[in-house]
C-alpha cells in the first residue's frame, strides 16, 4: 500500500475491462471499444492503430508488432509474429564492400518491409468480434481531426525530430520545428491509407497506390525493395517460450524477439536472495546489471531469424543460469563482456488489454529508433522503420543480414501464469531494456511484494554499452557506492523504459491496471 501523503498513483481496479498503454487517447479508445462490445483482440487493434496518430515517432503502419494472446476460456497463449523481412535484393556484401561495419540507421539498407499491418488484420480476422472499419473509425478521426502533443510526446519529438528527411520532414514536422506541447498533429494523408484498409483488409496497404507509393519511394532513396517483397509479407503464429521466477511462470515471445534473454535474465537472478536486500540499494542494483551483462552477451550472440536461431534451448537451461550466476561478484565488476554488435534504441509502444470473458492481449508496435530511419513516402507519409539495424554484418552470425531474412527485434511483449492460470499481461518498452525491465517489475513483485503500480513506479538502472544507468529515483549515496565498486554511473537523458500491465485476480473476480508515469499513459476500466 502506497504512502497517500507522496505523490504516486494507484493502481485501477474494475471488473469488466481494462486497456493499459502509454497515451491517454488510445486507452480511451480502447475501453469504449470493449463497452460497445468488443473483445481485447478488438481493443488493442483500435489502441495500436491510434497510437500510430498519438506518437508516431514511436509505432506506425510501417513498423512491426509481437503479440501474445490468452483466448477467452483458455490459459493456453498464442505468440503472433509479425515482424517484416529485409528486401530480397539486401546484399550484406556490398556493404561490407563500401566499409560499412555496422547497417546505417537512416538509409534504406535499414528499412525492412513493415509486417504489423498485416498482423493487426490477422488478429482482427482470427480473433475480432468487429470488423476493421469499426475498428479503424477512432484512428481515422484522430488522423483527419489532430491529437495535441502530450508532454512526453513533445519531449521525444524535440530530441528525435530533427533526424527526419525528405518527404517524412515535410509530414511529420511543424513547419521545419518539432511539434510542441500542446500543438495539434494532423495527418489526414494517412487516413487516407487507414480507410483503404478498413475496406479492403490488407490489401489495402500491401496492394495498390499504398504499395506503390512505399515502393516508388523506397527505389527512389536507393532501396532494393519491391512490390513481390511487400506483397510476400506475411505473419506466423508460433509457440511461446517461459521460465520460472519464484513460483510464477513468465511468458515470452520466441525469437527473433529478445524475450528468451529476459527468461534467462530472471533465471540468473534466482540465484541470489534478492529479497534480502534493500529493494533500492545499491547491491541489488549491482546484481542486476552483472547479470544482465551475461545474459544480453548470450542474445548478441544467439538471437536471430527464427529460422537461424539454434541455442534458445542452451539459453533457457537451469544449468546455464547457474554456471554464469557464479561469474558474479558481490564488490566488483565483470571483466568486459562482448558488446553487442547492433544498434538498439528505445521507440516502441505497449499495450495491454483483458476484457470481460478473460481473453488478454500483451501487445508491443514498434518503428524501431525515434521516427524510424526517418524517412517516409512521398504522397501517404508512411514512415519507414529501420528494424534491419537489428542485423549484424558479421560474416557466419546467426543474425548477419541477408535478403529476406527476419533481423533480431528488441521488442518483447509477456505474460505471467500462476497455479496454471494467466495472471498477468505485461511489457516493458525501451528498446534493449525491455528484458531487463521483465526482470525488474517481476522482482519487484515477487522478490518485495510490491504492487502492480509500485513495480512500474519502482526507479530503475541498465548496464549498457560499459554504462550504468542509474535515475534520480536512486539516491546519491547508491550511485556512489556503485561507483566505488567500478561501474560508469551516469544519470539516464531519458527515464529507462514504459511500463504497462493488467493483473487479473482470480480470487476476487476483479482486473488490477498499472502505466508507467514515466509515459503519457494511463490504464483505464470499467
Amino acid at each position: 500500500m502506497r504512502d497517500f501523503q507522496l505523490p504516486g498513483r494507484s493502481a485501477v481496479y474494475a471488473s469488466n475491462g481494462i486497456c493499459a498503454t502509454s497515451h491517454p487517447l488510445a486507452a480511451l479508445v480502447g475501453v469504449d471499444m470493449l463497452r460497445s462490445g468488443g473483445n481485447a483482440v478488438d481493443a488493442a487493434i483500435a489502441m495500436a492503430f491510434v497510437l500510430g496518430i498519438c506518437e508516431p515517432m514511436m509505432c506506425g503502419i510501417g513498423g512491426d508488432l509481437f503479440a501474445l494472446v490468452k483466448p477467452a476460456g483458455s490459459d493456453d497463449v498464442k505468440a503472433l509474429n509479425a515482424s517484416g523481412r529485409a528486401p530480397a535484393g539486401f546484399d550484406a556484401a556490398a556493404l561490407r564492400a563500401a566499409g560499412h561495419s555496422t547497417i546505417p540507421l537512416d538509409a534504406p539498407a535499414a528499412i525492412t518491409m513493415p509486417g504489423g499491418v498485416d498482423g493487426l488484420c490477422r488478429l482482427s480476422e482470427d480473433w475480432g468480434r468487429k470488423g476493421l472499419a469499426e475498428v479503424l473509425a477512432p484512428a481515422i478521426h484522430y488522423a483527419d481531426a489532430g491529437v495535441p502533443a502530450a508532454p512526453r510526446t513533445a519531449d521525444d519529438w524535440r530530441k528525435t525530430g530533427p533526424r527526419l528527411k525528405g518527404a517524412a520532414r515535410r509530414f511529420y514536422m511543424n513547419g521545419d520545428q518539432p511539434f510542441a506541447l500542446g500543438q495539434t498533429f494532423r495527418q489526414p494523408q494517412q487516413a487516407d491509407v487507414l480507410r483503404k484498409i478498413a475496406q479492403q483488409g490488407r490489401a489495402g496497404f500491401y496492394e495498390g497506390e499504398v504499395a506503390e507509393d512505399m515502393i516508388a519511394s523506397l527505389q527512389a532513396l536507393g532501396g532494393s525493395h519491391t512490390l513481390d517483397d511487400l506483397a510476400a509479407t506475411r505473419c506466423h503464429y508460433d509457440t511461446p517460450i517461459a521460465g520460472m521466477y519464484r513460483g510464477a511462470e513468465l511468458i515470452e515471445h520466441p525469437p527473433n524477439g529478445q524475450g528468451a534473454t529476459a527468461i534467462l535474465l530472471a533465471n540468473i537472478l534466482a540465484q541470489f536472495d534478492l529479497a534480502a536486500l534493500d529493494p533500492f540499494g545499491a547491491q541489488r542494483a549491482h546484481i542486476e546489471a552483472e547479470a544482465a551483462k551475461l545474459a544480453y552477451d548470450a542474445r548478441n550472440r544467439f538471437i536471430a531469424d527464427p529460422d537461424h536461431t539454434t541455442r534458445v534451448a542452451q539459453m533457457l537451461a537451469p544449468e546455464t543460469a547457474t554456471q554464469l550466476a557464479a561469474l558474479i561478484a558481490p564488490d566488483r565488476v565483470l571483466a568486459s563482456v562482448p558488446e553487442a554488435t547492433r544498434a538498439v534504441h528505445k521507440d516502441t509502444v505497449y499495450l495491454s488489454v483483458v476484457d470481460r470473458d478473460g481473453m488478454a492481449v500483451s501487445m508491443i508496435y514498434s518503428i524501431f529508433h525515434g521516427f524510424g530511419s526517418g524517412l517516409a513516402s512521398d504522397t501517404f507519409g508512411i514512415l519507414f522503420q529501420n528494424r534491419g539495424a537489428g542485423f549484424t554484418l558479421e560474416q557466419g552470425h546467426p543474425n548477419e543480414a541477408a535478403g529476406g531474412k527476419r533481423p533480431m527485434h528488441t521488442i518483447i511483449p509477456a505474460m505471467l501464469r500462476e497455479g496454471g492460470k494467466i495472471s498477468q499481461s505485461f511489457g516493458v518498452m525501451g528498446g534493449a531494456y525491455q528484458p531487463n525491465g521483465h526482470a525488474r517489475v517481476l522482482s519487484n513483485q515477487r522478490d518485495f511484494g510490491m504492487d502492480l503500480q509500485e513495480a512500474i513506479d519502482a526507479p530503475r538502472s541498465f548496464a549498457d554499452g560499459g554504462v550504468l544507468q542509474v535515475e534520480r529515483g536512486y539516491s546519491d549515496a547508491v550511485r556512489q557506492e556503485l561507483a566505488d565498486i567500478g561501474h560508469d554511473v551516469q544519470i539516464p537523458d531519458t527515464a529507462l523504459g514504459g511500463a504497462q500491465a493488467v493483473a487479473i485476480d482470480h480470487a476476487n473476480g476483479v482486473l488490477i491496471g498499472a502505466s508507467d508515469p514515466r509515459k503519457d499513459g494511463i490504464a483505464l476500466g470499467y
